[in-house]
């Protein structure tokens, strides 16, 4: 019985994730058909564990009209009872946290904690390195599959009066941004993201960021450009802001990379989208 009630609280629980769309903060939704195949898998399975419940109860039944005088206490069964009982707790923690515990979207706080860092200056495994700021996705195909990859994006964006980074393919074209910023020098872009201030920046500095995710929330990282700020323009960290102004290049003595920067000149604050994150689509 216990088994049956596991299987009953993960197939609510994602059913519940996808109804409400919370889904979307733990995955990226071209992926969402996994979890949605998981909801009839869990029936499935549901299903056949109360047959054979239904099946074994009633043998167990017909078993004890025959036992009689002779059958004893068991008290192994007493404590294999005591042992799916903690099983039990252990299984369904997942299913309580997930429907009673409110979903934290990630914001500045994380970064702070993080810093901001390119992951080809990390010497350790690049596939378990959260990614910050310049997206990176040349992990994900081979040398030449990648260049293909970003020659398409460039045509796209040349092809483009302006950069808008939004929706689908913010990460895609903020990726092409990095990859050619001589390319943009002069052109307009326009994005929408949180603010984020350090120490290591000026007073006339910032960065503009959104959290991706890749794949799920284990690889999400915190992507986004730096802001060169007019002097009307004030702004503390998790304010949302559309921004729009013009590309440069800075050299950029942490990270010991040139970088591109957005010289803002039209601003607005705006709230939180409903999905504050962003996605990789290819």
């Amino acid at each position: 019985m216990f088994r049956i009630f596991v299987l009953i609280g993960f197939t609510y629980l994602f059913f519940h994730l996808h109804a409400s769309g919370d889904i979307s903060k733990y995955i990226n939704m071209k992926y969402s058909y996994i979890s949605e195949s998981a909801i009839y898998i869990f029936i499935l399975f549901t299903l056949i564990s109360l047959y054979f419940y239904i099946k074994g109860d009633k043998h167990e039944h017909e078993h004890g009209h025959n036992c009689g005088v002779d059958c004893g206490h068991d008290h192994t069964h007493e404590e294999n009872r005591w042992n799916r009982g903690f099983a039990f707790l252990i299984m369904i923690t997942p299913v309580l946290t997930g429907l009673f515990l409110p979903v934290a979207t990630l914001d500045s706080n994380i970064v702070e904690k993080k810093g901001l860092f390119f992951p080809v200056y990390d010497e350790g495994d690049q596939y378990s390195q959260h990614q910050f700021l310049q997206p990176d996705t040349s992990s994900y195909y081979g040398k030449e599959g990648y260049s293909e990859v970003m020659d398409k994006g460039l045509k796209k964006l040349n092809n483009e009066d302006s950069i808008t980074l939004e929706g689908d393919t913010f990460l895609n074209d903020l990726e092409t941004v990095y990859n050619y910023p001589g390319e943009f020098m002069g052109e307009e872009m326009t994005l929408t993201g949180f603010a984020y201030k350090d120490k290591e920046l000026s007073s006339n500095q910032a960065f503009l960021l959104r959290f991706g995710i890749i794949h799920c929330i284990a690889d999400s990282g915190v992507y986004g450009i730096m802001l060169d700020l007019p002097d009307d323009l004030k702004t503390s960290n998790d304010e949302w802001l559309q921004i729009t102004g013009t590309l440069d290049t800075m050299y950029y003595q942490p990270f010991k990379k040139s970088i591109p920067v957005l010289k803002v000149t039209k601003w607005e604050k705006v709230s939180e989208p409903n999905d504050p994150y962003v996605y990789r689509q290819n």
